[in-house]
Parts: C-alpha cells; structure tokens; sequence
C-alpha cells in the first residue's frame, strides 16, 4: 500500500472497540452491518478446492493471531524475513509451527504484513482489506488467513505466494530474478483476468481501484493471484453507471475518466488491466521517470506501436529474445488497445477479456525462433538500467522481493 490521492472523508473513523465495523457500504446511506468477531476462525478446508469460481461469505470468515504468535513465526520480525515494504508498512514472510507430534519443522508458510505506525492511510486500508478480501474466495485471489489487532498492532496474515509479484519478474534484475518465458506471461495474464472478472460479475459488483503489476502475486506453479484490496469499493447501484469517491490509485494505471472526474466504473478497472497487458508484452514498467522525454508514461508512448506487428516486434521484451507467437502477442496487443480505451463504455468487460485470451492460449501458436534482431534495438534494452518509479510528489519507494508496492500519489 502506498501513498494515496484525497482525503480521508471517504473512509470510516477508525473504532476503538473490539469488534470492526465494516467499511463494505452501498453508494446510499445504507452501510452493510457485517463485523469481525474476535471469536471466529479460518479453516483451511474452506478454500477455492471447494469453489473453484469462487464464492463471496456473508461475513469474513478469518483466524484471530496473537501478537505473540507473529512474533515467533518471523522470528521477532527480523530483517532477513522482510518479502518487500510499501506505504502500509513490510510484509514478513513467516512459519506457523502446527505442532504436529514427532514432525520436526511442520508447519506453514505464511507472509505477515504489519503496520507502520506512521502511516497515513494504515487503519482504513487495514479495515477494508479484512472485510472485503476476508469475504473473497477465488483461485485468482490471494487468501487472506487472518489478522492481528492488539493495542497499536495492526497485522495481515496471507497465504505465501512463493514466486513474489509480477512486478518483480517483469522488472526485476540480477540473478535471482527469473524471466518470464512467453507461454507462463499469458498464463499470467489469464489468471489475473479471472479474478477481476469474479470481483465484476459477483452480486455486489467490486471494483479493485488499484490494479498494478505489484498487486499481481504468484504461487509457486505461476498461478495469478491478486492482492491488497484496501482501496476496492462495491460498484455502482443498478440505476447508476459509476460511483463517485476521492481519486486514490497509482500513477500509470489509473484510468483517465476517474484522475479527471472521481467518476469510478468497473471498468476502470479494465483500463489497468490494459496496462498491464502492456507492460507483459514490453516488459517495461507503466511508469518510469528515467526514460527519455515522452517516455516516461508507456501507454502514451506505445500506444501508436500496438495497433501494427512491424511496430509491435521494435517494443516486445527483449528478454522474450523473440521466442513469442508472433500472431499471439499481436492479438493480445490488440486486446490491450481496446481495455486502454478513453471511454470506459468502449472497453470490454473482464469476463469479454477472459474468454478473448483464453482463446488466444487455445490457438497454441508456436513461438518462433528471431531471424535476425535488430542490434540496435537490443543495445538501447540493454542500457536501460531497472527502475522503481518514483512519483515526484510521493516518498522514496523502498523495493523488495515480492509483495512490494509501487507509490500511489496525492
């Protein structure tokens, strides 16, 4: 979580008491009632293996950690533990000992996210967070186990996605940093896909408001899962197009009508998905203050180069080395196009992108070998040294190893 646009009017004034109100409201005075009983408990047969399209609880359904507990499954929340830091505060990868006679190291692995006592926006992205994703359960959404609350303490405890974020493969330099091959960016892409179309199809429509490279985690057999929904909000009434709130989000992703008029639709939600279609298909970030001049926001610069193959095969990734289905990366180019529509009635909706990639995938295009690459074009990849984009109205971003977050902006 990072630094947000707006002010505070448009969340809940903290409680004091043992029990959370839920910040899950309609566009009408009406606000739902559903609450966090410190008494309830998360079980881990209840998951996606019994509803692979997901379902959405009446209430959220979580285990209650202790402080102490946490403590001991990050060994004291040392710095060799820390998976990456955004505004919120660091998350903690973690090993929850189950106690199991004569195992030795049983347990489960887990990622803690702890809040930053100074944060500006802490408490209210906490509280949204629990009750909309504690409610979630999909196979394209990461599972959120439980919390902490004691005292000052504010914790998040999630399922431990073992590859980190998108951000970080698509990004990411050195050694340790494995790209990602072609066949394993549409699975990717497919997988987030399914989860913001769940969130848009499910009877009381949710819109993300912050979809990014950085919310996109992996499991250890590449599956998508999308996290931190602190900013997601209940869409619009039936009789309505859009809801209006304060403009919070992340510079590069946002979609244009909502910056402009705080008029958020569901599918502005669609406009960062295209976004980060382009930012698989380049492998460069949506934002990116060291580029040269007219470079620095990619969609406005790439935009003329998605709409032909000639043009599309200058700005792939290189790092793809050309092993790509031509025809496969010039369709979903296409795709891109449309989601990144000015008008949000132009885009088509989730489920419209769900089916036009898994159509892609079925084709089964085999990826070609490069005839001869333009050396030229390798060479001005090559240069560019990674960055972590850096609004000038936000903080230094300090970036980790996954679960990382890029800066939101006031």
């Amino acid at each position: 979580m990072g630094i947000c646009w707006g002010s505070s009017a448009d969340n809940p004034t903290p409680t004091t008491t043992g029990r959370l109100s839920s910040v899950i409201s309609q566009t009408t005075s009406n606000t739902a009632s559903t609450s966090i009983s410190r008494g309830s408990r998360f079980s881990a047969s209840s998951g996606d293996e019994v509803f692979p399209n997901g379902q959405i609880l009446p209430a959220p359904d979580l285990r209650i950690f202790s402080f102490a507990e946490l403590k001991s499954a990050t060994k004291n929340f040392r710095p060799e533990m820390v998976l990456g830091e955004g505004g919120f505060g660091k998350v903690f990868k973690g090993w929850l000992d189950e106690k199991t006679p004569g195992k030795s190291g049983s347990g489960t692995l887990i990622a803690v996210k702890k809040l930053n006592s100074e944060s500006l926006q802490g408490f209210e992205e906490w509280q949204s967070e629990v009750n909309f994703l504690g409610r979630l359960s999909h196979p394209n959404l990461v599972r959120l186990l439980g919390y902490c609350w004691e005292d000052q303490e504010l914790l998040l405890i999630y399922e431990f996605m073992q590859k980190g974020s998108l951000e970080n493969h698509l990004f990411g330099r050195g050694s340790s940093v494995q790209s990602l091959e072609w066949s394993i960016r549409l699975k990717i892409a497919i997988g987030a896909a399914k989860g913001l179309s769940f969130l848009h199809t499910s009877d009381k429509q949710v819109i993300y408001r912050d979809f990014k490279a950085s919310n996109i985690l992996l499991d250890g057999s590449y599956t998508a899962k999308i996290s931190d929904f602190g900013l997601a909000k209940l869409g619009p009434s039936a009789s309505k197009s859009h809801v209006t709130t304060r403009v919070m989000g992340t510079y590069g992703y946002a979609a244009p009508e909502y910056v402009a008029t705080g008029h958020l639709y569901v599918k502005s939600d669609v406009y960062g998905f295209g976004v980060v279609l382009v930012e698989i298909l380049t492998g460069l970030r949506a934002l990116d203050q060291n580029r040269p001049s007219g470079q620095h926001t990619l969609v406005d610069w790439v935009k003329p180069h998605l709409s032909e193959r000639r043009k599309l095969k200058n700005i792939m990734d290189h790092r793809l080395e050309g092993k790509y289905p031509s025809k496969a990366a010039f369709r979903i180019a296409q795709l891109a196009l449309k989601c990144l529509e000015p008008e949000p009635r132009n885009r088509p909706s989730m489920k419209e992108v769900v089916e036009t990639l898994e159509q892609i995938e079925s084709i089964n295009e085999k990826p070609t070998e490069p005839k001869n690459r333009s050396t030229h074009h390798t060479t001005r990849r090559h240069r560019q040294q990674p960055v972590h984009q850096r609004s000038p109205l936000a903080p230094k971003h300090e970036v980790g190893r996954g679960y990382q977050t890029p800066p939101r902006v006031r």
